[in-house]
C-alpha cells in the first residue's frame, strides 16, 4: 500500500488527532495507538465497542504506554527511534511538561516527522487553552453563516473543525514526508502543526475573503447559497428538492421547465446582482412552481437537462440511495467481539493502490507485547515494565 513503508507513533485522544491518524493508518501506514494503561475518559469516540471510536481507530495496532513513568518515557523514545511520524493533539504545553516534544523526538531520530494539533494554535493568547470543536465553531465564525436569516448561530451538524483540522494535518504529514524523501531532500523531518481554529477559518473559504477583500460580514442565508441565487432548497409536493441553477442557460432553462418562463421577463431577476437583491421574493415564486410536483420528478426532470438537482435525505435513506450503494461507502470489517461491522471507508480512489479497511480499532493494549518485541525488548524487559507500571 503507499504508505506501507511507514511508522506512526498516534498519541492522539478526542477526534481530529485521530482524523489525522486514520488518513494514515487507510493507507498503509503501520500505526502504532499509545494509550495510558488505565482507561480515560477523553480517548476518543465513546464506548470501545462504539461506532464513534471503531470508525476513528480502525487499521491500527494498540499498545499501552505510561508516559509519567521514566520505563514509560525510554519506550516511547525507543519507538521513537524507528518510526517516520508521532501525532498528537494535546494541550500545547503538555507535550513539552512530558518531555516528548518536537525536540526532543528529533534529537533521537532526526528524520522524524512530529505532528500537532491544538485547539487555536502552539503560541499566542490562546495557546494555552483547551479547545473543542464547537468552541472552534464559534469562534472561527462558522456559526454566524450557519442556519436560517434571524435565526441567530446554529452548530455545523458535524464536527467540522475537528474533522478538517485532522484532514489539512494528514497533508502537513505528507508534504513533511515528500520534502524529507524527494531527491535533493533534507533528508530531516520537521514539526507539523495546525489548530481546530486555523482549520475552520480556513474552510471558511469565500465567506472569510468577502470580509478580507470586501469589508462585507456575510450574513445567515439558511438552505440557499450566500451569493448565487438560485441555489438551495425549494418545496416539492412531498418534501423538498435541492437545486442549483445560478445564471445563464441554467437559469433560463429552470426557469422553463418549472413552468415559470415569467420570471426571465422580470428585471430584478435579469442578472446575478439583481437575483442576490431579491433572493426572497424570487426563491417564494420559485417555491410555488416546484410545489407542484415531486421531488423524484424534479430530479429526473431537471438532472436530463444538466441542472444539478437531487433529494434532500435523512441518513437512513442516503445508504439506500442507489448511487451511495454503489460506491460502497460502508463496508464490512471483522471484530473480535462485536463480528462483521460495516464502517465507512475512506472517500479518496486510487485505481492502482487503493486503500483498505484491514482490521477494526484494536483492544486496549491489544499489541503491546507484540510491538515491544519489534524494537528489540526482550520477554523479561517487558515483564519488568508491566510491573513497574509503565505498560
Amino acid at each position: 500500500m503507499p504508505l506501507s513503508h511507514l511508522r506512526v507513533l498516534d498519541l492522539t485522544i478526542a477526534r481530529a488527532g485521530p482524523t489525522c491518524v486514520r488518513q494514515l493508518a487507510d493507507w498503509g501506514a503501520d500505526v502504532i495507538k499509545i494509550e495510558p494503561p488505565a482507561e480515560r475518559s477523553d480517548m476518543a469516540g465513546g464506548a470501545r465497542h462504539g461506532p464513534d471510536f471503531q470508525n476513528l481507530h480502525r487499521n491500527k495496532r494498540a499498545i499501552t504506554l505510561n508516559l509519567k513513568t521514566e520505563g514509560g518515557k525510554a519506550t516511547f523514545f525507543r519507538l521513537v527511534e524507528g518510526a517516520d511520524i508521532v501525532v498528537e493533539n494535546m494541550r500545547a504545553a503538555v507535550k513539552h511538561r512530558l518531555g516528548i516534544d518536537y525536540e526532543a523526538c528529533s534529537a533521537v531520530n532526526e528524520r522524524i516527522i512530529y505532528a500537532s494539533i491544538s485547539g487555536f494554535g502552539q503560541d499566542g493568547p490562546y495557546g494555552p487553552r483547551a479547545g473543542v470543536d464547537q468552541i472552534a465553531q464559534g469562534l472561527g465564525g462558522l456559526m454566524s453563516v450557519t442556519g436560517l436569516p434571524g435565526q441567530g448561530p446554529v452548530r455545523v451538524g458535524i464536527p467540522i473543525a475537528d474533522l478538517s483540522a485532522g484532514m489539512y494535518l494528514a497533508l502537513g504529514v505528507m508534504m513533511a514526508i515528500t520534502e524529507r524523501d524527494r531527491p535533493g531532500g533534507s533528508g530531516r523531518g520537521q514539526w507539523v502543526h495546525t489548530s481546530l481554529l486555523e482549520a475552520q477559518i480556513a474552510m471558511l473559504d469565500f465567506q472569510a475573503t468577502r470580509w478580507t477583500m470586501d469589508g462585507e460580514v456575510p450574513p445567515q442565508a439558511g438552505n440557499h447559497h450566500p451569493t448565487g441565487i438560485p441555489m438551495g432548497t425549494f418545496p416539492s409536493s412531498d418534501g423538498l428538492i435541492n437545486v442549483a441553477a445560478p445564471g445563464g442557460d441554467k437559469w433560463r432553462d429552470f426557469a422553463r421547465l418549472i413552468g415559470a418562463p415569467h420570471l426571465l421577463d422580470n428585471p430584478d431577476y435579469a442578472t446575478g446582482q439583481g437575483r442576490s437583491q431579491h433572493r426572497d421574493e424570487l426563491n417564494d415564486e420559485i417555491g410555488t412552481f416546484t410545489a407542484r410536483q415531486s421531488t423524484a420528478h424534479w430530479v429526473e426532470t431537471l438532472n436530463e437537462a444538466g441542472i444539478p438537482a437531487g433529494p434532500v435525505y435523512s441518513i437512513d435513506q442516503t445508504f439506500a440511495d442507489p448511487q451511495v450503494e454503489h460506491l460502497e461507502l460502508a463496508q464490512p470489517v471483522e471484530h473480535p467481539t462485536l463480528g462483521s461491522i460495516d464502517i465507512i471507508r475512506n472517500a479518496v480512489n486510487l485505481t492502482g493502490t487503493p486503500g483498505s479497511l484491514r482490521s477494526a480499532a484494536p483492544e486496549r493494549g491489544q499489541h503491546t507485547d507484540e510491538v515491544l518485541g519489534e524494537v528489540g525488548l526482550s520477554n523479561d524487559e517487558i515483564e519488568g515494565l508491566r510491573a513497574d507500571g509503565a505498560i
